[in-house]
């Protein structure tokens, strides 16, 4: 008699995932560089570049000086050229410093000479509060880089789509924001949360930059989310379901461009809409996503849809003010409760 043994199921953090896309992009075209504050000895300040440095060496592997609006610039000259790199801005936030280089140069030259010049580059960042990380470190702001033409947005919300996004990325032609929370890192100094951890497929593995995905089937209410509120989004429906309720969750992953058929086709089925963003309500994705649905077929909706967001305010440093502004699991499952009522 012979027995068969299953492969074993290589799992890693979202931190290690990145990583892991950017060496595998770096060894197979030399083109492709990273730059930015700590990125190289320390590993980045979230571990997303960890080991690279010993790979690649200083050449390939820059740290920089705190000037964002220096080495963006050095970024997009880099790519005007024809290299592929990989720019690590520490914090979305920060965006104020450098937002000229990355709406006026970065996100418009291929427009402006009228096709001819192309920007492949990536611009990382980290997003995201819970962590009493102070008004000035919390936000997200993937709405603010979504309103600005030119750009395609990317959040992934686990390891392999982190991987598979951040490979995707690098290959594009477009500028490309890249944007991670932090608590979908799977750092240890951070929160726990099971879902930062995950089965990462080896070798090449891409992930197609513009396509929603199903985190969860069901048929009673859609919940269209992305990043750490899918993690929040997923846990409110696995307690919904022992009350007999069925919710799908729908992790957009894409920002810009937005996969709006994914979002109507789960509508469609469901009749009921709530949707869960860090970032800000007013002027943003949420509004964004209730218009696609209401301007396809307001007949969609068995029920006024509901929105479930940061609150249009500066994010609080106390913690205990801080996770009442944010999108939440019981702010989640009230929503749900409201559109269902």
């Amino acid at each position: 008699m012979t027995t068969t043994t299953a492969a074993p199921t290589r799992r890693l953090n979202t931190s290690k995932a990145m990583a892991e896309a950017i060496a595998q992009e770096m060894r197979a075209n030399p083109e492709v560089l990273y730059l930015g504050e700590d990125v190289g000895s320390y590993g980045g300040i979230f571990g997303s570049t960890g080991g690279l440095l010993e790979e690649f060496g200083p050449t390939r592997v820059i740290d920089t000086p705190i000037s964002e609006t220096a080495f963006i610039g050095l970024g997009i000259g880099a790519a005007v050229e024809g290299m592929r790199p990989i720019v690590e801005l520490m914090f979305a936030d920060f965006m104020g410093v450098c937002l000229d280089q990355i709406y006026n140069h970065m996100a418009k030259i291929h427009f402006e000479s009228g096709g001819n010049v192309k920007v492949p580059m990536v611009l990382t960042t980290a997003v995201g509060g819970g962590y009493s990380d102070g008004a000035q470190h919390s936000q997200c702001l993937w709405g603010t880089f979504a309103h600005l033409p030119g750009m395609k947005v990317v959040v992934p919300s686990n390891p392999a789509d982190a991987k598979g996004l951040m490979a995707s990325a690098i290959r594009d032609d477009d500028p490309v924001v890249f944007m991670f929370h932090k608590g979908v890192m799977g750092l240890p100094w951070m929160a726990k949360n099971p879902r930062s951890i995950g089965v990462v497929p080896e070798g090449e593995y891409l992930v197609p930059i513009g396509k929603a995905a199903v985190a969860r089937e069901g048929t009673d209410v859609t919940v269209v989310t992305l990043s750490l509120s899918v993690h929040h989004a997923l846990d409110v429906a696995e307690k919904l379901a022992q009350d007999g309720i069925s919710v799908e969750v729908i992790d957009l992953r894409t920002v810009v461009p937005l996969d709006r058929a994914a979002i109507l086709a789960s509508v469609g089925k469901t009749g009921r809409l709530v949707v869960v963003d860090e970032d800000y309500q007013s002027f943003g994705l949420s509004g964004e996503i209730v218009t696609t649905v209401v301007e396809s077929d307001p007949g969609l909706l068995k029920a006024p849809p509901k929105r479930i967001t940061m609150a249009d305010a500066p994010i609080p440093y106390a913690h205990v003010l801080e996770y009442a502004v944010l999108p939440r699991q019981e702010r989640i499952e009230a929503g749900i409760r409201e559109v269902l009522a």
